[in-house]
C-alpha cells in the first residue's frame, strides 16, 4: 500500500509542475499581449478564466491531500 501512495504522490507532483508550467507559460502570453500557444483559451481571454488554471489548482489539491496521506501512512507503518 505504502508503494502505491508513493507512486500516486510522484505522478501528482509531475502532473502539478506540468499544469503550473502550462499556466504560467498561458500567463506569460497573456501578459505580453500575445496569442494562447496552448490552446487553453482564445486571445485576450484572463488566464485565471481557463481550464489550466481549474486543473493546476484541482492537481494542487490532490497533491496536498495525497502528501498528507503518504505522512499520515509513514507515520502508521513507524
Amino acid at each position: 500500500m505504502k508503494r502505491l501512495i508513493l507512486i500516486q504522490l510522484v505522478v501528482l507532483i509531475c502532473g502539478t509542475l506540468f499544469a503550473w508550467y502550462n499556466f504560467t507559460r498561458e500567463m506569460i502570453d497573456y501578459l505580453n499581449a500575445r496569442a494562447c500557444t496552448l490552446g487553453c483559451a482564445d486571445a485576450g481571454t484572463n488566464p485565471f478564466l481557463t481550464p489550466c488554471f481549474g486543473g493546476a489548482v484541482f492537481f494542487t489539491l490532490a497533491l496536498v491531500l495525497s502528501i498528507l496521506i503518504f505522512l499520515k501512512s509513514r507515520k502508521e507503518m513507524q
